[in-house]
């Protein structure tokens, strides 16, 4: 399946937790039975969902920092957890190019969100990008 799969899989297990405050474990499981999610999809899925809730304080304080006209609870739900994700990999993921982040961020977005979510992440993404630690990593 992949890990365009596990970054699917990993926004709705995000979304649970954000927005049903759902124990991200359980929300977990239901979605690997859901969608019938195993190996290394359901493995990277989770690696994504963990490593973004333990870093979460510092990825939302980045997200306030850059989304100067928007506080995180007014922020679409979807728009604020694909956020998340693709920080956490842009982030930590050593081993996921910068641009692929960003980009696997939009396809989320055009299948998940608004049509205007993909020039709205992709304007946060991007200055974060640029202006912050990850520049090295776009180079």
């Amino acid at each position: 399946m992949g890990r365009r799969r596990a970054r699917e899989v990993a926004l709705q297990v995000l979304f649970q937790v954000d927005v049903g405050k759902v124990r991200p474990e359980k929300a977990l499981i239901f979605t690997f039975n859901e969608f019938q999610i195993t190996g290394e999809t359901a493995a990277y899925a989770r690696a994504l969902v963990e490593g973004a809730l333990a870093h979460l304080e510092e990825i939302d304080s980045l997200l306030k920092k850059y989304a100067t006209d928007w506080d995180l609870p007014r922020m679409a739900n979807v728009d604020r957890n694909i956020l998340r994700l693709a920080l956490f990999e842009m982030l930590y993921c050593r081993e996921v190019p910068v641009n692929v982040a960003i980009d696997e961020a939009l396809e989320l977005a055009k299948t998940f969100s608004t049509d205007d979510a993909p020039r709205f992440i992709n304007g946060i993404l991007g200055r974060i990008a640029r202006e912050s630690f990850c520049k090295e990593r776009t180079e």
